[in-house]
């Protein structure tokens, strides 16, 4: 795979008059092992994408409930290049998009290069690396376009109007839109004003733009999605897994809403 694996997701999904749904899930919370059937699960419950997070001893972006699930996965020996070989290992059994979120230092501890070559031979179509600014993308994005791998950049609520234009000029895969200032995490609601700005982001960016960041329910993820390309959920899905209620995460997919509604009556 590669990010021409996002653009045909995309262009399925608005063909069909969809929005993306893309589930963060900790890579070897609950073991490596499982991996493959919990992406397989995901994709079954009309997932679009997977954003695969790394765990890390110090995850700046990441809100509670991820960093346990990171915390959890270290304690059984969990690394970056293990969870590349186990994906090597299945990439075949899987045909959702996969996007690696991790962070500079364990990509740096693995080496630039060295992380492009086992993310290509693992399908991964895109990597997000919250703690790299655009200035400093070079030396990670570089080795990823080698191998045709999308270097996923943000956009924030207080990214300045030249700021926006930087990041869209040259961006590709999709563009993240943070919906809060913070970390990751459950939220009530989301400010007036974020609905706005995705919509002035979305009509001036030619890739998709997807808004993620404590986005809850199906109901959160349907009305973010109306003013985007898509929404991503992490800290309610990384629950509902350590919990063992993978059937729930179907009820967070908008287009399941009116479904898991009537099955309930």
């Amino acid at each position: 795979m590669s990010k021409f694996e996002l653009e045909k997701a995309f262009g399925t999904l608005k063909a069909e008059d969809e929005k993306a749904f893309i589930a963060y899930i900790m890579a070897g919370d609950g073991g490596l092992q499982n991996l493959k059937g919990q992406i397989q699960s995901l994709e079954a419950s009309g997932v679009s994408i997977v954003e695969l997070g790394i765990p890390f001893s110090d995850p700046v972006a990441d809100g509670p409930a991820i960093q346990a699930a990171g915390q959890r996965a270290l304690a059984q020996g969990v690394t970056l290049e293990k969870v590349l070989v186990e994906l090597a290992r299945i990439r075949h059994e899987v045909s959702l998009p996969v996007v690696i979120m991790t962070y500079a230092n364990p990509v740096l501890r693995l080496g630039a290069h060295r992380f492009a070559e086992l993310a290509h031979e693992a399908g991964v179509s895109g990597v997000i690396i919250p703690d790299v600014p655009l200035e400093e993308e070079r030396e990670f994005g570089a080795p990823l376009a080698k191998y045709d791998i999308a270097m996923i950049r943000f956009i924030t609520l207080t990214s300045s109007e030249d700021r926006i234009k930087e990041v869209i000029e040259g961006a590709e895969g999709f563009i993240y839109a943070v919906t809060v200032n913070g970390t990751t995490g459950v939220r009530e609601g989301f400010v007036d004003s974020l609905y706005a700005h995705l919509e002035k982001v979305s009509l001036a960016s030619d890739v998709p733009i997807c808004a993620g960041f404590g986005i809850n329910d199906a109901e959160q993820a349907e009305k973010i999605g109306a003013h985007c390309d898509g929404v991503i959920v992490g800290s309610r899905i990384v629950n509902l897994l350590n919990e063992g209620k993978v059937d729930e995460i179907k009820t967070l997919i908008p287009k399941n809403r009116d479904i898991a509604s009537n099955a309930t009556k």
